[in-house]
């Protein structure tokens, strides 16, 4: 859908010369409708294994490499490239879980902080291997080491 609205807006909105070349578009449609395909396709491998989301993993993953497994919320929007308002959401719903808790801060008192549980880290090692298993079952068994090698110094070029 996303990649839809890409090329009506270049065919429908842009001047030809703000407009890029129609194999440019055209890329930025594969890479954005790929993303979605292979995010997707592994967010239900994980939901078919019986693990949350892959915001889930990257919110414990976060957690779990900070110093004390702890982040600012603010950090953790940062981290893992949520709206900040997500965040909140997503951590509401993984305290009732027990996977993370709020503690004070205590260098603001309305501030809290967000911090990895046992269970949280336990849950991020149990998804370990099926989320790997997706990636590889999804993404890396269908490149070559020269294609992976090759899309990973493209993506770099993207990269701000």
């Amino acid at each position: 859908m996303i990649a839809n609205a890409i090329i009506i807006s270049y065919h429908c909105c842009v001047t030809s010369d703000t407009k890029p070349a129609e194999v440019e578009i055209r890329a930025w449609a594969r890479l954005v409708r790929a993303s979605q395909d292979v995010i997707g396709a592994i967010e239900n491998d994980l939901k078919i294994t019986g693990f949350p989301s892959l915001h889930w993993y990257d919110v414990l993953l976060e957690l779990d490499g900070a110093k004390d497994g702890a982040l600012r919320p603010s950090e953790l929007a940062e981290r893992t490239l949520f709206e900040r308002y997500s965040i909140t959401r997503l951590v509401d719903r993984m305290e009732k879980h027990g996977l993370v808790e709020r503690i004070p801060c205590p260098e603001d008192a309305r501030g809290a902080i967000v911090s990895i549980t046992a269970k949280g880290r336990t849950l991020r090692r149990d998804m370990w291997p099926a989320y790997s298993a997706a990636i590889k079952k999804r993404f890396a068994d269908r490149l070559d080491d020269g294609d992976a090698e090759q899309l990973a110094r493209l993506l770099q070029k993207l990269k701000n």
